[in-house]
């Protein structure tokens, strides 16, 4: 006869107890060791077991050992870790490896109410939408409907988002780029694919958009995608229409969860938000944006907040962000302004001279024209630089021409990301006048530099105050003289560069090691570094100020840069930032009347940063007329251009993103949820399963019980595993942990080392071995982890029983698709003349305190004995009880959070009684 197993039930298979667990299909079972944890779980037929699978019991044995209170709280510790199918409505939090705001649950709500999660997230830089997608992917996880995913994202962030995955949500991920691509698909069969063998992938999205791999992806693409820097999607350029192409055919699907990310949604173009749009729902790309039947619609899959929003609806966000302050030398200026030498004016104007010389020369070729225009662009934004930067552009300039010319100059994001930081290559052939330009600039770079002098002028205040600044340069050679000069300037301070030159990782590596050790005499630091540190890595745990070095001509680009520091998670209560312009310098004049002032307008107006119109050539021909007109002797050159329309049409056009996002911000503002409706239920998931403090404090005491305590170095704690019991170093080797172990405490964590959090493989081996050599005489038995013990303590005024549970639950979803869900969670209860007195927190403070003296081993005998010999009434009477309140409890917490969500879905909660003694302990008041 074969029998029915519940999830939930106990079964016996292969000689050991499990739990049973929802099975993939019926006929077979999913079985997780009662004693261990998720990574032991297997899938078997009960029909090709040699010996039959049996219903089992869990009993607390009347031999079970004794045990210490220090060592009962240990256990207690260690069952609350190894938990990780959360009883509450967000099943996902005892996955996560930090503690998400409030705010950012609203995500997940609004996922959660979709029969198909497909979202539009355009939170503001810094507020933490990588955090909020993640949490939507881990919870859609654990509720058993998402399986697979992709994340599509730019190349430079693939890594990233790998990192963030595995260190925050548990979830292991590789990385599909260009370079990994062949290796994973090596030895693969010509039936699977490379996303059928890794079902969890974070994929480059220039790597996936070309036309020989899109219809394969879209052939195997997983059920639920993540895109990151989605507005990177839609617009002219060919990169981006390959990338709409790629997932609008994504799309088509309509059972495909999508959720898509970006701080720039709208950016004043409603054809390209209509298109981003689409990729939600086809209907959006051809609504009436003004209509109410619209912006109701639409409300349910957009979330758009800025960080004021946090602060002033009642989020209580104020502490989450850091207040920020931005240089201004008097009114009207927008940042710290320096003068020029007249050797440094006297240079610029030599090379103006010889550009103009060029463009006049071009005039009557409209290609020619444009070359020349982005020539002098380019090579005034190197001179404006750094001496430095302009002699690499004048020798790049006689060796080669730039095919990405126009994209440099503005500062787009392009395929090559390596490439951010190089001085252009120009168009310009080498003639007589351009050596001539290059012993010039040869010149400059011995004598003294006035941007330098006013940069070293404006950290000086900076670094009293205890700042640590990142300066951010536009070129690579400015970032390696800047870094050069500041070390002279600063010798006590710690000054690294971090360019294009390195690679992702030893970028990562650079800024992690920069982390003050506590012996340091001083902690302060200061990074110089190129735009790509602006995307990518998160530098708030160690920078808290900004110098703009490089004016950008992205104003988008200045709020990545600033957002690096300016974000959730930074502990420093001030943030501060400077932009450096020279009023001598024509191009900096140039961009700050035509780009910049514009773009801070609009901020100020919207409380937003605008992108540049997607127009470029009327931007270059404003630029190069605000050039020209400032030198009196190029104005008749700027007539016969007529370059003054561009001046007006690019103002238009920043008139028209203004309005545009204004009427967005107005429309698509999503305050629909209050914080009453969330934050009661992550307080409870919180309580249940304890802090990041909590869980590195356990490691700490575990390790120092196995004789093998943590050891302190620099910026790190070292576990020596090799010091370990053999059984447990086999476990750590499986989980690819052995010799010693580098753990990270604070973000970001260097390269061979990861943060430790109660997900961590040594936090969760620790804990599943503590509980398994509770149950197991034979596991780990020179611990004395035991089951049951006895002691005196000042926490209690009469006899209590502490019984430590573990309860199961079966959670069923009543919903279009009926879904049946095992949870679990570790409970303290303390019984007094047979009823519950105390749980939670109360009970654990009386497991907590010291016990006062030791018992006499006969007094301690009995105590056990008198509390076992209750046990059968307890677990019929009050603790049955209390698993039936806990799961109606339960039942209410997910009623109420499917309200706040919208959700028509109904939930029921049952426990599998009895629960399961792990733990019983009778404490007596200390005169006894």
């Amino acid at each position: 006869m074969t029998l029915s197993f519940a999830p939930g039930d106990l079964v016996r298979a292969r000689g050991r107890e499990w739990v049973a667990l929802p099975a993939p299909r019926e006929g077979l079972l999913a079985l997780r060791p009662l004693s261990g944890g998720e990574s032991g779980a297997v899938i078997l037929d009960p029909r090709l077991e040699i010996m039959p699978v049996e219903p089992a019991r869990f009993d607390l044995p009347a031999d079970a050992r004794q045990t210490v209170q220090a060592k009962a709280a240990l256990l207690a510790d260690a069952l609350r870790l190894t938990l990780r199918r959360g009883a509450g409505p967000f099943r996902s939090a005892a996955q996560l490896a930090f503690e998400p705001r409030i705010y950012q649950l609203v995500p997940l709500l609004m996922a959660l109410r979709l029969a198909v999660p497909r979202l539009l997230i355009a939170d503001d830089v810094g507020i933490g939408k990588t955090i909020e997608a993640g949490l939507i992917l881990r919870e859609l996880m654990d509720r058993g409907e998402v399986d697979a995913f992709s994340v599509l994202c730019p190349p430079h962030l693939v890594e990233q988002w790998v990192l963030e995955l595995r260190s925050r949500f548990g979830i292991d991920a590789v990385a599909v780029t260009s370079a990994t691509a062949a290796r994973l698909e090596r030895g693969l069969p010509l039936s699977q694919t490379l996303f059928d063998a890794y079902p969890h992938t974070v994929v480059s999205l220039d790597y996936i958009k070309a036309e020989k791999r899109r219809e394969g992806f879209a052939r195997s693409c997983p059920n639920f995608v993540i895109v990151d820097e989605a507005h990177a999607c839609v617009g002219t350029g060919a990169g981006k229409q390959q990338r709409f192409g790629l997932l609008s055919g994504l799309a088509q699907d309509p059972g495909r969860g999508i959720v898509l990310l970006t701080a720039t949604p709208h950016s004043g173009d409603e054809e390209a938000f209509g298109r981003l749009l689409s990729l939600i729902a086809p209907e959006f790309a051809e609504m009436n944006f003004g209509s109410e039947r619209y912006r109701q619609q639409l409300a349910r899959h957009f979330v758009q907040r800025r960080r004021s929003d946090l602060i002033s609806e009642g989020w209580d966000e104020g502490r989450a962000f850091p207040k920020h302050e931005s240089y201004e030398h008097a009114a009207g200026q927008l940042g710290l302004p320096y003068r020029l030498s007249r050797e440094h004016l006297d240079f610029q104007e030599a090379v103006l001279d010889y550009c103009f010389a060029r463009v006049e020369r071009a005039a009557g070729d409209q290609k020619e024209r444009r070359l020349a225009f982005w020539g002098t662009l380019a090579l005034m934004r190197c001179v404006g630089s750094s001496p430095e930067s302009a002699l690499s552009a004048l020798r790049n300039r006689m060796a080669k021409e730039s095919e990405r010319l126009e994209s440099q100059i503005y500062d787009e994001d392009g395929d090559d990301e390596d490439a951010v930081d190089l001085e252009p290559g120009i168009n310009f052939a080498a003639d007589p006048a351009l050596l001539s330009l290059v012993e010039q600039a040869e010149l400059l770079t011995s004598r003294s530099d006035p941007k330098l002098e006013a940069l070293i002028s404006a950290l000086k205040p900076l670094i009293k105050d205890g700042a640590n600044p990142v300066v951010f340069c536009r070129y690579l050679a400015t970032a390696d003289y800047v870094r050069d000069a500041l070390r002279r300037a600063f010798p006590k301070l710690r000054i690294e560069a971090v360019t294009g030159v390195l690679t992702p990782d030893e970028r990562r590596d650079r800024v992690a090691d920069m982390v003050p050790s506590e012996d340091e005499k001083t902690g302060q630091r200061i990074l110089v570094a190129t735009d790509c540190l602006s995307e990518g890595i998160n530098l708030q745990q160690i920078f808290d100020a900004v110098v703009h070095y490089d004016l950008s001509w992205n104003p988008t680009r200045h709020q990545q840069r600033e957002g690096r520091v300016d974000r959730f998670g930074q502990p420093a209560e001030l943030v501060r930032s400077i932009m450096m312009f020279s009023p001598d310098s024509a191009i900096d004049g140039a961009v700050l009347d035509v780009i910049l002032r514009k773009a801070e307008e609009i901020r100020k107006a919207t409380g937003v940063t605008v992108p540049l119109p997607e127009e470029r050539g009327a931007v270059t021909d404003a630029l190069m007329a605000s050039m020209m007109l400032r030198r009196s002797d190029t104005r008749q050159l700027a007539f016969d251009l007529r370059l003054e329309d561009g001046t007006e049409a690019v103002a238009a056009r920043w008139r028209d993103a203004s309005e545009n996002e204004k009427k967005s911000r107005t429309m698509f503002a999503q305050n629909a949820m209050k914080p009453q409706e969330v934050a009661p239920e992550w307080a409870k998931a919180k309580a249940f399963l304890g802090s990041p403090a909590e869980a590195r404090s356990f490691v700490e005491v575990a390790m120092a019980r196995f004789g093998v305590p943590l050891e302190p170095r620099k910026n790190v704690l070292v576990a020596h595993l090799q010091g370990l019991d053999a059984g447990l170093r086999e476990r750590l080797e499986q989980r690819e942990m052995k010799g010693s172990v580098r753990l990270a405490l604070v973000e970001p964590a260097p390269t061979g080392t990861a943060l430790l959090t109660r997900t961590h493989p040594l936090t969760s081996t620790l804990a599943e071995s503590l509980v398994e050599a509770s149950l197991d005489p034979e596991a780990l038995g020179s611990l004395g982890i035991g089951r049951t013990g006895a002691w005196p303590s000042k926490a209690v005024q009469k006899l209590t029983t502490l019984a430590l549970l573990r309860i199961r639950f079966k959670i069923t979803v009543h919903a279009r698709k009926e879904r049946l869900l095992l949870a679990e969670e570790a409970a303290l209860v303390a019984c007094q003349g047979g009823q519950v007195v105390y749980f939670g927190e109360a009970a654990r403070e009386i497991l907590l305190t010291e016990a006062t003296s030791d018992l006499a081993p006969g007094a301690r005998e009995r105590f056990v004995a008198r509390a076992q010999s209750e046990l059968p009434t307890l677990l019929e009477g009050p603790l049955a009880d209390f698993a039936r309140a806990r799961a109606e409890e339960l039942m209410l917490d997910h009623a109420r959070l499917r309200t706040a969500s919208g959700s028509a879905s109904r939930v029921t909660v049952v426990p599998v009684l009895p629960p399961d003694v792990i733990g019983l302990f009778s404490i007596m008041p200390d005169e006894v």
